[in-house]
């Protein structure tokens, strides 16, 4: 600056350094207390709504512990350990109050999840899957039932899998298609349905490794890939050219009907039968498999409600078994409506 040969120019370069502090605040509240002389009774003056124990949480402590417990997969006793690092030992909730915030979510937005129910059901296409939960060391099952754009996502705990499993979720009342990974439960409901080929390309790898000596499965899983790639390419058209889609059409038959002459000249084994009954599986459910031609809503593969549960499975995994249903349960609610608020408000930390 002090230097002659060297003149202000019109740029300027800006940096910043960002730092996160956390400010305890409490405020206490009196109350004088009048006594009657007479009948003895003693009166004082109304506290403001929530103040009702000596020591009261406000909803910003709250919500902190709740994401961090339910939506982050943080054990209670490390939550509780978080917030007390973080406030210098000033602040330690207990285990029981973290404990019950859950239920606590859960109990306030029966409204929000029966809204986001209706809209589920009022969807073209809809996601569904299930996967294992543990109580008491017992099976259970978490049933997920998703949009395709995942914008609205619910969550079900059940004691069984199958039809019984199915009761009570979207996917018992729906009336559009639905995208699953071949339980054949899901064949039951819906109008239509969707082989999500993820799974189907995965299946015909491991056959391709385990029955080297035949060629069908080699010969699928690159026309597989082929009809994906097109339909990528045709994204947000109405609809694909008919006449390429029967091409798809009679070179898929014409591969299975290489996989039966293949079987007939060497038998399936029977330590490894899983290629014989893919095969047999492909034959059967050919219009399932290959819906996503016919229709561009149709996705190809189900990893909408495979992303959905992998955010249950990381908290299944931290609490290992759950003390109860009801537990799983008021989780499975939580998350639900969590995903709703998050994606209606990204900023998360203001709701």
């Amino acid at each position: 600056a002090e230097d002659p040969d060297f003149k202000k120019t019109k740029k300027i370069i800006t940096k910043q350094l960002v730092s996160i502090e956390m400010i305890l605040h409490v405020t206490e509240y009196q109350a004088d207390v009048y006594r009657n002389s007479k009948t003895g009774e003693k009166v004082h003056a109304a506290f403001p709504a929530g103040v009702v124990d000596d020591v009261n949480y406000d909803g910003s402590i709250k919500s902190l512990l709740f994401l961090l417990n339910t939506d982050c997969a943080v054990s209670i006793d490390k939550s509780q350990r978080f917030l007390s690092d973080l406030t210098g030992g000033k602040l330690k909730i207990s285990r029981g109050m973290i404990n019950k915030l859950c239920r606590e979510f859960s109990s306030k937005t029966e409204t929000e999840r029966k809204k986001i129910f209706a809209d589920l059901l009022s969807c073209p296409v809809l996601h569904t899957d299930c996967t294992n939960a543990r109580v008491n060391g017992e099976s259970a099952y978490v049933f997920v039932c998703a949009s395709s754009d995942e914008e609205k996502v619910l969550y079900f705990a059940r004691e069984k899998k199958g039809h019984e499993g199915v009761k009570g979720t979207v996917t018992e009342d729906f009336r559009g298609i639905l995208v699953h990974d071949h339980e054949i439960t899901f064949y039951r409901y819906g109008s239509a349905h969707q082989e999500c080929l993820a799974h189907v390309e995965r299946y015909l790898k491991d056959s391709m490794e385990n029955e080297a000596s035949l060629t069908w499965n080699r010969r699928m899983r690159e026309l597989l890939q082929r009809m994906i790639h097109y339909r990528k390419e045709h994204t947000g058209e109405a609809s694909l050219d008919a006449q390429t889609v029967a091409g798809f059409e009679t070179e898929y038959q014409e591969i299975l009907d290489k996989a039966k002459e293949e079987y007939k000249r060497n038998e399936p084994s029977p330590y490894y039968r899983e290629g014989y009954n893919l095969y047999r599986r492909m034959q059967e459910y050919k219009t399932e498999h290959l819906l996503f031609l016919h229709d561009m809503r149709v996705p190809t593969t189900n990893n909408t409600a495979e992303r959905c549960l992998r955010d249950y499975k990381r908290k299944q995994t931290f609490a290992m078994t759950f003390r109860s249903l009801e537990s799983i349960e008021e989780l499975c609610h939580s998350k639900g409506v969590l995903l709703e608020v998050r994606k209606n408000n990204p900023n998360i930390g203001s709701v």
